[in-house]
């Protein structure tokens, strides 16, 4: 397995990991998407590779707030049904801290549904430290 940055080819493979996540999308919006975050330099956005196929993905963005401190938070991570448990999750969330170093920022934040109970101990086991429950509001303009 390695992990590289990705790039707009993956997007049909990221685009059937995200599914997997539980979120449906088409490989063109994920395309446009990813397009955006490849070209803004205050995100990174890393594939994990098994020879040539895809098998995970992780998304991070940089974060700045007036009442805290600047933080990376992760806007989503997904590893392959076939290939979770081999420590791949734990690889793109190294390439995302070291990113976050470059940044100079050394806090690291993620949001995760309270339903998924897996990837709360995914968290705990490679350090993250609960802070708090929130519930989060849209609305949706137009």
């Amino acid at each position: 397995i390695s992990v590289r940055v990705a790039t707009i080819k993956d997007a049909e493979f990221i685009t059937e990991l995200t599914h997997q996540l539980g979120y449906e999308t088409t490989r063109e919006k994920t395309q446009q998407r990813l397009s955006e975050i490849l070209n803004n330099n205050e995100n990174c956005f890393f594939v994990a590779v098994d020879d040539t196929l895809v098998v995970g993905w992780i998304h991070g963005f940089y974060s700045i707030r007036v009442e805290s401190e600047s933080f990376v938070e992760i806007g989503g991570l997904v590893i392959d049904k076939n290939h979770r448990k081999k420590g791949i999750g734990k690889m793109l969330m190294e390439k995302v801290c070291i990113w976050s170093s470059l940044k100079k920022c050394d806090n690291i934040r993620v949001r995760s549904n309270t339903i998924r109970k897996e990837s709360h101990q995914f968290y705990k086991n490679i350090d993250f430290i609960e802070i708090k429950e929130q519930k989060v509001f849209g609305k949706q303009l137009g």
